[in-house]
This record gives structure tokens, C-alpha cells and sequence, in this order.
């Protein structure tokens, strides 16, 4: 039984013109009984032109300007009218059966929040993009399976935190945990709100039947620049004093601090030394406007199981 009449499915874009209508006309054969929004940041280059021309069942939330991923995602997810909402890059090319594999997961495990597709490099399909996204106590975010053969990480489990770019998600709980923060604009966002629903109680799972051809870095242009490495790092500082008590961030600290000076070095030799710095600086105020997760001892057991998580995790990062 197809499960697409139960999906919305929300598409940020910011000058994609160039990968929309492959991303659209994969989706609508996929699932053509899904709820389809592109949600469009104030794009100049006929997005949404394209949308408005060639895909009339579509419907274009249109911005005034580039208010980032998170702001655009939680448009779409406000506009979204289905129970399941899946998240998707402009840059991406599902695989059938996408659609179905992802919302059937969530139909399955009613303590799921988010189910994350196997992301396939678009430009070397013999390669994995990503396979679910983890995070470590020396305070690195990174994707597992990045550049290993497509034919790995086939078995579906749960996972850190899904990847925003192709991931379903369970809309009731965004009014349990919150939405997508808005203060990130762009980069590890997605860790935060899974970390959310972590400390929650729910899942993030990985579901490998569910495929996508990804472009990478389809907005920012590249893998290091300076737009990516300054957001990146002052994200990283808000993410861990947002979801971290402040008796957790001390038991972390050494390990935070060697992960933070061996990045610190990695990017100076990259040539973005001074703009990892200048990020990390962004992030410390950061903190002093945003909001901190409530801590509750209910919640215990699931930090318990989360800081366990995140000293195994430094192993897969080197694994």
C-alpha cells in the first residue's frame, strides 16, 4: 500500500534554479499523491518562475528574502497539512521508493521522530554522501559513510540525528521539542533539533531502502568556504551550550577542547584559520541570546544514554 498520501513534503531553495525541476520531476514520480511545498528564500534567479510554469500542483511559499534553511523549513512545516514531513534539498534526485520507505518507518516505530534516506553522491553514484549524521564528544558533527562505496551501510538502525536534506519527520512532536532553530540560518541545525528529540525520549532512524542522489554543497558552492566554515563553527559553540547541561559540558571540556584546536589547526591549513576563530567567537555570543534546553531529571536516563553515545561515537568517527 503506497503511504505518499500521508507525506508533505517541503523543498528550501535559495537560487537552485539549476537542480529544481530534476529534484521536482523525480519527486511527482515518486510520490505523486504526496503534499509538495517549495518553500523559496527570496531566489533571483527564476525559481520560482520555474515552479509557477512548469509545476502548477506544486505549491511555492515565496519569500521576501534569504531567511536561511531553518526559517524556510519551518514555513513549509507550518503550511505542511500531512502527518509526516519530509525535508528535501533542491540539489537531490530521489530513487523510487524513496518516499514510501521513509514515511512506512515512521509508520512502524512509534517513538521515531525522524527517518533518514541513504544519501548517494549525485556526481559518483559509486559513493556515499551520507549515511547518517553522528556527533562525537570532541565536539564534531560528520556523516557516516561519506565517500565509502554506495554499496555499504545497508542495514537500517537508529542514528544521532537525521540529515535535513532528505529525512522524514513526525510533525505533531516539532510542537513537543520545537522547531528548527532559526538562530543557526544554516549548518547543524538538523544535529540540534535531533538532539531535541533525543533528550526527549524518540529515535532518529536510517533508512537505507529510501535513496537519493545528492549534489552536496548546492547553495554554498563548495565544501570549505568562508560562508560555510564561519557558520559551521559558530553553530558548533551554540549546539553543544543549547542541548549540553552545564555539569556535562564540564565532564566534556578536555575532549571539546582538543576536537576545537585540532579543527582550529585543519582549517588554518586550509587557509580559514582566521574565520574558524572569528566563528567561534560568534558563537560564545550566540549563547548569550539564545535559549538553553530546560533540564528536567526525567530526562536523565536519555542524557545518560546520549554522553554513552557520544564517547562511542569518537571511535566511528575514526572507524
Amino acid at each position: 500500500m503506497r503511504a505518499d498520501n500521508k507525506v508533505s513534503v517541503v523543498i528550501p531553495n535559495y537560487n537552485g534554479k539549476r537542480f529544481l525541476a530534476a529534484c521536482l520531476k523525480a519527486l511527482l514520480s515518486d510520490a505523486p499523491e504526496a503534499e509538495l511545498l517549495v518553500v523559496d528564500n527570496g531566489s533571483a534567479d527564476g525559481s520560482r518562475e520555474l515552479v509557477e510554469r512548469e509545476f502548477p500542483g506544486v505549491r511555492l511559499i515565496a519569500l521576501d528574502q534569504n531567511y536561511g534553511f531553518p526559517r524556510a523549513v519551518n514555513e513549509g512545516i507550518r503550511a505542511a497539512s500531512r502527518p509526516y514531513v519530509i525535508l528535501l534539498n533542491n540539489d537531490t534526485e530521489v530513487l523510487p521508493g524513496f518516499t514510501d520507505a521513509l514515511a512506512d518507518a515512521l509508520e512502524a516505530d512509534g517513538r521515531a521522530f525522524s527517518a533518514q534516506a541513504k544519501l548517494i553522491s549525485l556526481y559518483d553514484p559509486e559513493r556515499i554522501d551520507d549515511a547518517g549524521n553522528y556527533y562525537c564528544a570532541l565536539g564534531w558533527a560528520f556523516a557516516r559513510g561519506k565517500d565509502r562505496p554506495a554499496a555499504c551501510y545497508e542495514e537500517p538502525g537508529a542514528v544521532f540525528a537525521a540529515c535535513a536534506g532528505a529525512a522524514a519527520y513526525r510533525r505533531e512532536l516539532f510542537e513537543k521539542i520545537g522547531s528548527f532553530d532559526e538562530a543557526h540560518f544554516a549548518y547543524l541545525e538538523d544535529i540540534d533539533v535531533g538532539w531535541r528529540a533525543r533528550i526527549a525520549g524518540y529515535r532518529n532512524l536510517y533508512v537505507p531502502s529510501a535513496k537519493v542522489l545528492h549534489a552536496g554543497s548546492g547553495t554554498s558552492g563548495s565544501r570549505y568556504n568562508e560562508f560555510k566554515v564561519s557558520l559551521s563553527s559558530r553553530n558548533n559553540i551554540y549546539l553543544i551550550w543549547k542541548n549540553m547541561p552545564f555539569l556535562q559540558i564540564l565532564l566534556n571540556l578536555p575532549l571539546l577542547a582538543a576536537g576545537f584546536g585540532l579543527k582550529y589547526l585543519f582549517f588554518m591549513k586550509k587557509g580559514f584559520g582566521r574565520t574558524y576563530a572569528k566563528g567561534l567567537r560568534e558563537g560564545f555570543r550566540l549563547c548569550r541570546e539564545g535559549r538553553k534546553v530546560r533540564f528536567y531529571w526525567k530526562n536523565l536516563p536519555s542524557y545518560v544514554k546520549i554522553q554513552i553515545e557520544l564517547w562511542i561515537n569518537i571511535a566511528k568517527r575514526f572507524g
